[in-house]
């Protein structure tokens, strides 16, 4: 049984996910209108779907151990960028928040000795590790690529491909 203060938590993560999967769709539909970035497109409606998913299994979760998850109102995320390096430092610096949210999730489940729930949270913990480091990867990317359309164009080409092992 999950105590109050933890499924007042995981439902404030469940509303975090849900943003999360609202700014890649957000991107996704700001990139499908800009000229010749199709994978881009394609790589933020593929994690708006993930970050679907994450929030789908919270609710489940909180559910599950007997608390009532709510499905949460969400403000409106940003709809356009000026540049796909501006769309891909926000996602960084979104990704963050969620980390730091997780690890709040992370002591709550600590503080009422709710070991069960800190064992769920550790897949998320992985999951953080991994969209940080792919946000990273891809704004580290994007600064080399420069105003280069060339480079833009290997960068479109590689998105879908490139992908992050935290085991290494």
């Amino acid at each position: 049984m999950l105590s109050k203060k933890m499924q007042e938590t995981l439902n404030e993560q469940i509303k975090i996910e849900a943003e999360s999967s609202q700014v890649y769709l957000a991107m996704a539909s700001w990139a499908e209108i800009q000229p010749g970035i199709d994978n881009v497109t394609a790589f933020f409606y593929q994690h708006s779907e993930e970050e679907r998913q994450h929030m789908l299994k919270l609710i489940h979760f909180v559910n599950e151990r007997g608390g009532f998850a709510t499905v949460p109102a969400l403000p409106q995320p940003q709809l356009t960028f000026p540049s796909i390096k501006h769309a891909f430092a926000a996602l960084l610096k979104h990704e963050i928040f969620v980390s730091q949210s997780i690890n709040k999730c992370i002591e709550v489940s600590l503080n009422e000795k709710d070991y069960a729930t800190h064992n769920f949270l550790q897949w998320y913990v992985a999951e953080q590790i991994e969209e940080e480091a792919l946000a990273r990867t891809m704004n580290d990317k994007l600064e080399l690529i420069g105003d280069d359309k060339s480079g833009m164009y290997l960068f479109d080409k590689d998105i879908l491909t490139i992908s992050i092992d935290i085991d290494q």
